[in-house]
């Protein structure tokens, strides 16, 4: 600790928000008149002592004395370089601050008392350090400060305690910090406390040159960027007026596009807001282009062009009746349609809620039966745009609802890019194979069709991308898919469903006529009077070279028919004009595919055994002809029981379990020997194995198979049956009876055994296919196998195809 001496008297020098430590020289301004009371005294009392004037220097902080001032010796009086009369002190020590005193002059004389700072010899190891890290951190700043001359000073200094003052000449210092220097009278504490005071301001010093230094680089890179952006503008005004093109801003060009779009309220504010942005980023922002590439979407949008429709219902039925044939049911929808909106339309029933009065049908029906095509017809008898929306394979949500923005490549979905390709908000637009849609980790696509397919909510669909309201109301939807089952149960419920189950075979030969042969004339360069085709050939190509529900094999055979004759023509075989004549066919395009069942040879039949039956079924491609096999197992081989084979699912192996069960159970009641079923296994087969089957269609199909195996009567060869079967005989009723009996009639089928239940079905049949069959409604089993079994021969045994 510092020890303190013998008490002195001396004049009070003050020193307003300053601090002079031990060993600075400072000058002072005599014209202060405290300053020069002070010295004036101090130099009255040196004349009765030896030596230099004495003075303490006090600050004065705010009007208070500090307790601890410096003893200084007045070195000099003169002028100060301004020309000023001054005087030059040095400080010489600490001296504490005692009572008011007496003395010469006008200054305030104290008395005080001499510090002793003296340190011990040698040093103790952390004032050593202490001295070492001082030396350290003050050659550091003064490096930076480019002051060499004061390094080589301060390093040479070796006492503590006036290196701890030496401290006072840093400008950093504010003056309360020099105070606490001087308050502290411990040399190595005092040292201790410059060494942090110059570590921080170090470290301050460090962090705000990073500052400036990031602060200059980003000046640096903006002025650099702002020139090269005015070399850039001026290099593209150059080539805009060598290319003769205006100039103009692109962000002030967006800005003035969409004051002039006749946009909705609520999308004029949107764009406006994304034209702020664009205006506000520079041009190599990634955000400019996302918003570009939105408001070109938006402004490329048709958000008031409608197309009036065509209320001339007469002429829309007339376009209608002359594109398609048949499809009597869509026709008459739309033909609702458009008379309602004219009613509605001269009656001034406006819109209603927002929502106007579009319309959403489902067309459902086998490939081929011209549901795709209906829709440009549809369009054309209203008078408004088309445009189709292929659904098959889609499985991202956002294909419907479109991508959000922040993504690279996004795009607005089909929906809003479907009514921009049609230019207009109130088109037909066509959703293709909506049941081949499907789902994944990438979003349910049918779901996001929720919205789009309700009346009641799609006046108000928000895209994703363009994220503004979209009416949607106006739209006449039409959905086309081949299974209905394939739909979900939701997205059905919100359309109207309009079933296409194929042509008969008359209007087979219509469309043809009408429409497939002048098209496909065309595609092969011919004339329509250098090839006809008569319409026995068409009926042959309809009922023997193709078996389908729609036409487009049908149409396929007509282009192979036109092909070869313009090959033959071209070869010099055939002389044009030519009648295409049904004995023509064979030579043309070779034998028929399919041969009716009633017109082959008795031997040749498929029924021709017993335990054949024929049954009829509806699959994706429309009706079809389904033969049931059965047979019995050898007795020898053991093992009695059911052996399904055939590709079957679980529904149509009940269904096989329960025809069994029944002729088992009911077999003695129907003359049957029942008794082969207990002892003998049983094998019932389906051809065509490749193909999956399920169902309960075929119930008493296998049960007459079963029949006929037992009792060795044959299944008539003109019959074909459908219906589910019950443990107790009941005929249960099934679906698909159109497509059923359109199948049946395609197949030379001439009587048809249904359930009864299904007899009002038979309205939805085409009258001339109706009066070509003989349908039989029944109730129970025993009935389908009254009409379904030959008479059985006289005193013959019955044949019973055994299983190898």
């Amino acid at each position: 600790m510092a020890a303190e001496s013998t008490p002195l008297a001396l004049p009070v020098l003050p020193l307003d928000d300053e601090v002079v430590l031990p060993g600075m020289v400072v000058p002072l301004d005599l014209s202060d008149s405290e300053v020069r009371a002070a010295v004036e005294a101090a130099q009255a009392a040196a004349r009765d002592e030896p030596g230099k004037p004495k003075v303490l220097l006090v600050p004065r902080v705010d009007g208070t004395y500090a307790g601890i001032g410096v003893l200084g010796t007045v070195e000099q009086v003169g002028r100060l370089a301004d020309g000023d009369p001054g005087a030059l002190i040095r400080g010489r020590g600490r001296v504490r601050i005692g009572a008011g005193t007496t003395g010469p002059g006008a200054a305030l004389w104290v008395e005080g008392t001499r510090i002793d700072e003296s340190v011990p010899d040698p040093l103790p190891g952390h004032a050593a350090e202490l001295v070492k890290e001082y030396k350290a951190l003050a050659t550091a700043w003064l490096r930076k400060r480019g002051a060499w001359q004061v390094v080589d000073r301060v390093q040479a200094i070796d006492d503590v305690s006036a290196l701890a003052d030496n401290s006072g000449y840093s400008p950093f210092l504010t003056t309360e910090q020099k105070v606490a220097l001087l308050e502290t009278t411990d040399p190595v504490a005092r040292l201790k406390l410059a060494t942090q005071q110059l570590r921080d301001h170090l470290a301050e010093q460090d962090v705000a040159e990073t500052i400036a230094k990031d602060v200059q680089e980003g000046v640096d890179k903006q002025q650099r960027e702002f020139l090269l952006r005015r070399q850039l503008e001026a290099v593209r005004k150059e080539l805009r007026e060598l290319n003769g093109e205006q100039d103009g801003d692109e962000s002030d060009d967006y800005r003035a596009r969409v004051e002039a779009a006749d946009l909705p309220g609520k999308v004029r504010e949107a764009a406006l807001k994304e034209v702020d942005k664009l205006e506000r980023s520079s041009d190599q922002s990634p955000e400019g282009s996302w918003i570009r590439t939105w408001l070109d979407t938006v402004l490329e949008m048709p958000w008031n062009e409608r197309t009036e429709d065509s209320y001339d219902i007469q002429g829309a039925q007339a376009v209608l009746d002359a594109e398609h044939a048949g499809l009597q049911d869509v026709k008459e929808r739309i033909t609702e349609y458009l008379a309602v909106r004219k009613r509605r339309s001269d009656r001034g029933l406006g819109v209603v809620g927002g929502r106007r009065g579009g319309a959403v049908l489902a067309l459902v029906g086998p490939p081929g039966v011209g549901k795709t095509s209906l829709g440009e017809s549809v369009a054309h008898a209203m008078g408004r745009k088309f445009v189709r929306v292929a659904l098959g394979g889609v499985r991202d949500e956002a294909e419907i609802r479109g991508h959000r923005r922040t993504y690279v490549g996004a795009l607005p979905g089909r929906i809003v890019r479907a009514i921009k390709e049609a230019g207009s908000m109130n088109p037909v637009v066509l959703l293709d194979e909506i049941d081949k849609v499907g789902s994944d980790f990438r979003g349910d696509p049918a779901a996001a069709l929720l919205e789009v397919l309700d009346p009641a909510q799609n006046h108000t669909f928000r895209d994703h991308y363009l994220e503004v309201e979209l009416d949607l109301s106006d739209v006449v939807f039409l959905a086309t898919a081949n299974v209905l089952e394939a739909i979900p149960e939701a997205l059905l419920d919100r359309m109207e469903l309009v079933r296409l189950d194929g042509y008969t075979e008359d209007e087979k030969i219509v469309i043809a006529r009408d429409h497939l042969l002048p098209r496909q004339l065309e595609r092969a360069g011919l004339q329509p009077d250098e090839v006809t085709i008569e319409e026995g050939a068409l009926r042959k190509l309809a009922g023997e070279y193709t078996r389908e529900a729609g036409v487009r094999t049908l149409e396929r055979s007509v282009a192979r028919l036109l092909r070869k004759v313009a090959a033959q023509h071209e070869l010099g075989e055939r002389e044009l004009p030519f009648t295409v004549a049904e004995d023509d066919l064979r030579g043309l395009i070779g034998r028929p595919h399919h041969v009716p069942e009633s017109a082959q040879e008795p031997a040749e039949r498929r029924t021709a055994v017993p335990g054949v039956a024929t049954g009829l079924a509806v699959t994706g491609a429309g009706g079809d002809v389904l033969y049931v096999e059965a047979s019995l197992a050898d007795p020898e081989t053991g093992g009695a029981g059911l052996t399904l084979t055939g590709q079957l699912g679980d529904v149509m192996k009940e269904s096989a379990q329960i025809a069994l069960s029944f002729l088992r159970s009911h077999g003695a009641e129907l003359e049957l020997p029942v008794g082969d079923l207990k002892d003998r296994g049983v094998h019932i087969h389906f051809p065509a194995g490749a193909v999956p089957k399920d169902g309960p269609s075929a119930g008493i199909t296998m049960t007459t198979a079963l029949a006929s195996l037992l009792s060795g009567r044959l299944v008539r060869t003109d019959v074909a049956m459908t219906g589910e079967v019950s443990l107790t005989g009941r005929v249960l009723p099934i679906g698909g009876v159109k497509q059923k009996l359109l199948a049946a009639h395609r197949a030379g089928v001439t009587t048809v055994i249904i359930p009864k239940r299904n007899e009002p079905d038979l309205d939805d049949v085409p009258a001339e296919v109706l009066e070509k069959l003989d349908v039989h409604a029944v109730t129970d089993v025993r009935q389908v196998l009254e009409l379904a079994l030959s008479p059985a021969t006289n005193g013959a045994a019955p044949e019973v195809p055994v299983a190898a």
